[in-house]
């Protein structure tokens, strides 16, 4: 099963937009820009939306590896895994940006919005 990815879906937007504005009359060219604008505005407010969740991450991810070493410190075996679920944990964006550039997925990654 091929599953389209947001680049292809890009493309054939942007050519049926192409090809329908030989065919339909300007108000409706204005109308597909539009939504085509709403669409962008839509990616925008996921990007404000991933900053949010991507900083929550980093911050408890740093709390996790705080608590791991302070377990370590006090004689537990279970810190290491704490440390190293912190990590897991804070490096999420940049371990998902590196996987979706690995399998040709790069232009699907959205950019966290500041």
């Amino acid at each position: 099963m091929h599953t389209l990815s947001l680049p292809s879906v890009k493309r054939v937007c942007k050519y049926v937009c192409v090809l329908a504005g030989f065919f339909i009359k300007p108000s409706l060219k204005a109308a597909s820009l539009r939504v085509l604008a709403q669409i962008q505005q839509l990616r925008d407010n996921f990007g404000s939306a991933l900053l949010v969740v991507f900083m929550v991450g980093f911050f408890w991810g740093i709390l996790k590896i705080w608590a791991g070493a302070n377990a370590i410190s006090k004689g537990d075996a279970e810190g290491k895994s704490g440390i190293l679920g912190g990590i897991i944990i804070a490096a999420a964006a940049a371990i998902m940006g590196v996987l979706y550039a690995i399998f040709g997925l790069g232009d699907a990654v959205l950019t966290p919005k500041f």
